[in-house]
């Protein structure tokens, strides 16, 4: 029997790929991987730390590494990190064991949705500049998106109607 390929959620933080890939794991009896946990149980830290106190650069080699490690097809579901995907090489690599979906949300919806949160290290600026950051690092990232062939907007979907239609997209990706 072939080995299922992955199910490999990616986006900017807030676009729910972890709640999300939880659902479609659940839906399809699979197991679900969420990256940024297994990195903190790893690490025995969490992301916001591994940032303090290791700085942005480790914590990317940490995420390659990881990429790397889930690449083989075994029939996961896995949540990326917001920014796991933007290095080309780890795009590749995660492609090769699974199909890649890029979940988006507009702006005023990712605002809404993790604006407040202090869980998110690549926003760590005071509140005024908090909507800029969040603005730069989507243009930043977006090229990086852009390369991803399957996209989901997720702005105006509850976490399980995108999970429905993730599964249907799943399908239709096996279906030929």
């Amino acid at each position: 029997m072939m080995t299922e390929r992955n199910i490999i959620l990616t986006g900017f933080m807030g676009t729910g790929k972890s709640t999300i890939g939880q659902l479609v794991a659940d839906r399809l009896g699979r197991e679900f991987v969420d990256m940024d946990t297994l990195i903190e149980q790893r690490e025995g830290r969490s992301i916001p730390q591994i940032f303090a106190e290791s700085g942005e650069p480790y914590f990317r080699r940490l995420e390659a590494s990881l990429c790397r490690e889930l690449s083989a097809p075994r029939g996961l579901v896995i949540a990326t990190g917001g920014g796991a995907l933007v290095p080309e090489a780890n795009l590749r690599a995660m492609e090769a064991g699974g199909l890649v979906i890029c979940l988006d949300c507009q702006p005023a919806e990712l605002w809404r949705r993790i604006g407040q949160s202090d869980n998110r290290p690549m926003l760590a600026e005071q509140d005024e500049g908090r909507f800029a950051r969040l603005s730069n690092l989507l243009k930043q990232r977006g090229p990086a998106y852009a390369r991803i062939p399957h996209h989901l907007d997720v702005t105006h979907l509850t976490p399980a109607q995108a999970a429905e239609q993730i599964c249907v997209m799943v399908q239709k990706q096996e279906m030929g």
